[in-house]
């Protein structure tokens, strides 16, 4: 494909908003056309970036101009719509989680098979200069065989949105645990080598959502609204290869926390630790413990923009993203079973089957 890929732009909210700004900075693509379920905010942003409004996302779909389409709405909508879109012959950036659920996640991998188009995650933590940095260092061999892994993001005072959509289990899948853990689990199994997860052992707790308490900044509550999620979760994630993963996440704990995501992974040659926008290595040399830090880009362009050029390189030359498809899949498999597993209070062993 030699022309400018031409992108339709589903859901004109907050995250619409992100990609219209990045997409002003990603050469030979450009989001053409937008769709909004409340067309006066399609028709704002349509205005404000020059864009065709269209009445509908099959009005969209039918759009033969476009190649690909971005779809930025609640979770509950993520697998219809990008199966409605590989069915209908687009490409798509799918922002995360992959599905409300496994199951979801399951019939995007399917509709994406038959389709032969690119669908691609929208995990942008993975684009972060430290992990990329640490990345390259895993892969010349610096940490040798990584054998576990702590992952986790601890928020101390952060329930976004109380009573809605945020906060209400058949919208968004779950609490902290499908919104800020599936991007923590993500880049902790692409570090670790997409090892393949087998079995989950796991709790969730709500002990401030019912009470209203440890309310974030992030979007407007509505009081007469529902809370049915967990504000806080962990468990433990066993690998195919015999490697471990932890996880924690919390919207609201009471706890020392610097509120920054966090990676730990211990190699049999050496180690990384990625906390906040620093990450450091670590080994040992002389008998001694040395650690190493990662150099910052002095002028970084920014993970999401590097995402959004992945994107369009796959498109144009037909290459697999690295936030596949089954990538999602192994994310959303991991995140049912830690709610299983609460609810059981057993193991849960991973359903891989399609």
């Amino acid at each position: 494909m030699s022309r400018d890929i031409k992108i339709g732009l589903i859901g004109a909210g907050n995250i619409g908003s992100v990609h219209l700004d990045v997409f002003q900075h990603v050469d030979g693509a450009s989001i053409a056309a937008i769709t909004d379920a409340y067309l006066p905010l399609a028709e704002q942003r349509g205005a404000e970036y020059q864009l065709r409004v269209h009445q509908s996302v099959e009005g969209l779909l039918n759009d033969e101009s476009l190649d690909a389409v971005i779809i930025g709405v609640p979770n509950k909508f993520h697998a219809p719509l990008a199966v409605q879109a590989l069915q209908a012959g687009k490409h798509v950036l799918l922002e995360k989680p992959m599905g409300l659920n496994a199951e979801a996640a399951k019939e995007i991998v399917r509709a994406e098979r038959t389709s032969g188009k690119v669908l691609m995650i929208a995990h942008q933590m993975r684009w972060q200069s430290n992990s990329i940095e640490v990345k390259k260092q895993i892969e010349k061999g610096a940490l040798g065989h990584i054998y576990s892994a702590k992952t986790g993001w601890f928020r101390r005072k952060g329930i976004p949105g109380w009573g809605t959509w945020f906060t209400q289990k058949n919208e968004s899948g779950g609490g902290p645990l499908i919104d800020i853990g599936v991007h923590m689990l993500d880049l902790a199994l692409y570090l670790m080598g997409n090892p393949k997860p087998v079995s989950v052992f796991g709790s969730t707790y709500a002990e401030f959502g019912p009470k209203k308490k440890g309310i974030g900044t992030w979007g407007t509550p509505n009081w007469d609204g529902i809370f049915d999620v967990e504000d806080l979760a962990t468990a433990l994630i066993k690998m195919e290869d015999g490697s471990s993963l932890t996880l924690d996440v919390s919207w609201a704990v009471h706890m020392d926390t610097s509120n920054e995501p966090f990676v730990h992974l211990m190699g049999s040659e050496g180690g990384a630790s990625i906390q906040g926008n620093s990450a450091k290595l670590l080994t040992e040399l002389y008998d001694r413990a040395v650690d190493i830090p990662v150099a910052e880009p002095k002028d970084d362009e920014g993970e999401r923009v590097r995402l959004s050029r992945h994107f369009v390189e796959c498109v144009r030359n037909g290459t697999p993203p690295i936030t596949s498809a089954m990538t999602g899949l192994a994310n959303n498999l991991v995140l049912d079973a830690i709610f299983e597993s609460s609810e059981t209070g057993l193991e849960v062993v991973l359903d891989w089957e399609l």
